[in-house]
């Protein structure tokens, strides 16, 4: 969980979101038990705000830089401003499984 945690705080921090949600996905993949290497976030945040989704995706690949250089191995990014986390319904668009789990 130490990973997880990490990217919870750095992103809470630089976008102080209004709907934040780290899931560690690697058990949905083929590496070993308790791994923090596959992750999907969440991030509703006014920050967004007249950004791309690639400047968005940008804005949080710089936060986690650190994460990123090291143990993640995958990352999936689902940033939205509050009016279109609203259109939304909140629903969150789900992962596929690993082809080689």
């Amino acid at each position: 969980m130490q990973v997880q945690k990490s990217l919870e705080e750095k992103l809470k921090n630089a976008f102080q979101p209004t709907w934040l949600q780290v899931l560690n996905e690697s058990n949905m993949h083929n590496v070993p038990p308790n791994s923090e290497s596959h992750f999907k976030v969440i991030v509703v945040s006014a920050a967004f705000n007249k950004k791309s989704r690639i400047e968005r995706h940008q804005m949080i690949n710089s936060i986690l830089k650190e994460e990123l250089d090291g143990s993640i191995h995958a990352l999936s990014i689902q940033a939205h401003t509050i009016e279109e986390w609203a259109q939304r319904s909140g629903k969150v668009i789900g992962s596929p499984n690993c082809v080689g789990k």
